[in-house]
């Protein structure tokens, strides 16, 4: 039986000298895993949801700031912050952590395909980057609700506020969010 991971310890690893960041991480992770374990609760008694997972998964979802050149975030890497959720895949594999890992990538936006990262010309490995497990999706839909930045950090979103970003991106975007909305948390729809 493989070990339980241990959130907290990595997130220590990765930004003990990063205080800032990793307070900052912490305060938006924990409340994602709030929202998420809250969805995945509800949803158990109808479908497999694995609770611990998604406890571990949305606590290292964003892990992968640290390597951004965000400084308002009190990262200081190299990277553009869209980089984080491959640069949050990369460490994670080396972990050990492949399912987790995979979170981290996909978590962007709803999700990004090929395509997409082909004709907007995103600094991004050019494949698909879409939530595909229940738990990926669950993730993928708690994080819309919140920000990092200085000027929305600690706030949840609302609906509207999360419809209005989400269709920025495009009308799929959209239906897929109100796909979600309908599925996790049908009473705010």
């Amino acid at each position: 039986m493989s070990q339980p991971v241990r959130p907290a310890e990595l997130i220590h690893k990765y930004y003990a000298d990063h205080l800032k960041a990793r307070r900052i991480l912490f305060d938006h992770s924990r409340q994602v895993t709030r929202r998420a374990l809250k969805i995945a609760r509800r949803l158990k008694n109808e479908k497999s949801v694995n609770l611990q997972f998604i406890a571990e998964a949305a606590m290292l979802h964003d892990i992968g700031m640290i390597n951004t050149n965000t400084p308002e975030l009190g990262c200081f890497g190299t990277g553009p912050y869209l980089q984080h959720g491959i640069a949050g895949r990369e460490m994670l594999e080396k972990e050990g952590l492949p399912q987790h890992a995979l979170v981290c990538e996909r978590h962007i936006g709803i999700g990004l395909t090929a395509k997409e990262i082909r004709e907007q010309r995103l600094p991004l490995p050019e494949r698909d980057m879409l939530p595909t497990t229940l738990e990926e999706q669950i993730i993928c839909y708690a994080d819309l609700f919140y920000s990092k930045s200085k000027k929305n950090r600690g706030k949840e979103k609302s609906v509207n506020d999360v419809r209005r970003s989400v269709h920025k991106f495009g009308a799929e975007k959209l239906t897929t969010f109100e796909h979600w909305l309908l599925m996790f948390e049908p009473e705010l729809s």
